[in-house]
């Protein structure tokens, strides 16, 4: 009885790991009417999960919208794009939810364990890792871009264990690159990354201080991993559309994650406190190997650069803040005993079932209706930021002829309306370009030659916010008819 007894109570008390897991998740989840309003993309990536699963096909082809139909198109998202849809057919919008959730929490714990494997004393790598979760909340969003977090999160922790001299097959990197470059286009930050340690390895070597094998590794898997990029619905197109943002000055611009982080909003504050910290932590230690003062230097400048990278810079950062801070807290024999003791209980902790139980329980309570968001709006589409009545009324009237829409409601209208309906334009600004883009904020602007952009596309009738300029326009000026109004959209008509 001892013995069985011996056997079960590893499983009986979570780890650390474990705990955080769980406190991110349901964290997540709590949020999830937020993260599902922050903007209308999901809605475009489950209708072409959707199509996907319904035709086994993965469309290179634009289908979605009557103004660059038939054009190529590069589906960057695919896989990501499947699970959203699978996660929808299952358990609705709340199935998203928990897949932002088992997806961010996962990055995180990986940040974590990468910490402690620096030496970090595990009960200060947890509040390192909370506060790079706190920092990194202000872009999370219910889209595929979160999955690129996890796969920065597992492409760094490899790296530290090849750059650790820990046996690592040469096929593993490849492999990570292969899902990568398939769920999201933000695969190519892999290289930007393996770039860095290549970078670090090379003036180590130099210096005498790195092995020729690390090197001729770093060279073999980032080779390969390059290689197995191209194996993806569009070949090396993808390349071109996941690097090609970079050239098209209107939408970087003119859209707020591409945008420097104002650093007026609070929510940018622990993003902040962490620069400020990095600066004057650097300014005093030299704990950082050379790849790792690379990659903090780099994602501080493209954070810096980008607000959207700021998840990305806590995932890469924080392990680095808890081995500059970590020989300040050794002076402290307490604390130095509790790390010890911490660190002989989780090893033989086995505690894993408690993540597990938790997504289940939430699963099912997501499933019985329960909302676990603190306004009790559950998970669903806000009726004051998208045309969810609006798009209720077309389903029961629809239009004939081209629709003009608002920008940020064309993957919520493709989500209720397609393929009954097309849009003008959607949140893919990557695929419809600077130049239409800049059209399209023409229109909206009132801008010089505005309505000739309306006759060129042959647009027949719109959908905008009932505030819209654009509406009170078209209606005073044109004459087009309201066929429909409410508090948040309003459909109008060119009845000529």
């Amino acid at each position: 009885m001892k013995q069985k007894l011996n056997l079960i109570a590893p499983y009986l008390l979570p780890r650390l790991q474990d705990l955080l897991f769980i406190g991110i998740f349901l964290f997540v989840c709590s949020q999830g009417f937020r993260l599902l309003n922050g903007d209308g993309d999901l809605g475009r990536h489950i209708t072409l999960g959707n199509y996907i699963l319904d035709h086994w096909v993965v469309p290179t082809h634009d289908i979605f919208s009557n103004t660059m139909a038939g054009k190529d198109l590069v589906p960057h998202e695919w896989l990501a794009e499947v699970f959203f849809a699978l996660a929808t057919r299952m358990l609705g919008l709340s199935g998203d939810v928990i897949i932002a959730g088992i997806v961010i929490a996962t990055a995180f714990v990986i940040t974590y364990k990468q910490t402690v494997n620096r030496g970090v004393s595990r009960l200060f790598a947890l509040l390192i890792v909370a506060w790079a979760v706190i920092a990194s909340f202000l872009h999370w969003q219910v889209r595929p871009h979160i999955f690129t977090f996890l796969f920065v999160a597992i492409w760094t922790f490899i790296l530290e264990q090849v750059v650790d001299k820990k046996k690592i097959g040469i096929w593993v990197l490849p492999l990570i690159m292969l899902i990568w470059a398939n769920v999201h286009g933000g695969f190519f930050l892999g290289f930007v990354i393996l770039g860095a340690y290549f970078a670090g390895w090379a003036w180590e070597y130099w210096q005498g201080l790195a092995s020729k094998e690390t090197g001729i590794y770093l060279v073999t898997a980032g080779f390969w991993s390059f290689v197995v990029s191209f194996i993806n619905p569009a070949g090396w197109n993808l390349w071109i559309t996941s690097t090609g943002l970079i050239g098209k000055r209107f939408i970087i611009d003119n859209t707020s994650e591409y945008l420097s982080p104002n650093f007026h909003i609070i929510s940018t504050w622990p993003f902040l406190i962490m620069v400020i910290l990095s600066i004057l932590l650097l300014g005093t230690s030299n704990q950082l190997r050379k790849h790792e003062i690379f990659l903090f230097a780099g994602w501080t400048a493209l954070s810096l650069y980008m607000a959207r990278n700021i998840p990305l810079y806590a995932i890469v950062a924080a392990p680095y803040f808890g081995i500059l801070i970590q020989p300040a807290l050794d002076r402290s024999v307490r604390l130095r005993q509790l790390n010890n003791v911490l660190s002989n209980m989780e090893v033989q902790l086995k505690g894993f079932v408690y993540p597990i139980l938790t997504v289940l329980l939430v699963t099912y309570l997501f499933f019985s209706g329960v909302r676990m968001d603190p306004l009790q709006m559950g998970n669903q589409h806000d009726p004051a930021k998208f045309p969810v009545d609006a798009a209720s009324w077309l389903k029961e009237n629809p239009q004939s002829g081209n629709m003009f829409n608002e920008f940020t409601w064309g993957g919520y209208l493709l989500y209720r309306l397609w393929p009954g309906q097309t849009v003008f334009i959607d949140g893919t600004t990557d695929f419809f370009g600077d130049a239409f883009t800049r059209e399209y904020s023409e229109v909206t602007s009132l801008d010089e030659g505005w309505h000739d952009t309306l006759v060129k596309y042959h647009v027949a009738w719109a959908i905008m916010p009932s505030d819209s300029e654009l509406i009170k326009t078209l209606k005073n000026e044109y004459g087009w008819q309201v066929i429909y109004q409410d508090r948040t959209a309003t459909i109008v008509r060119n009845i000529e």
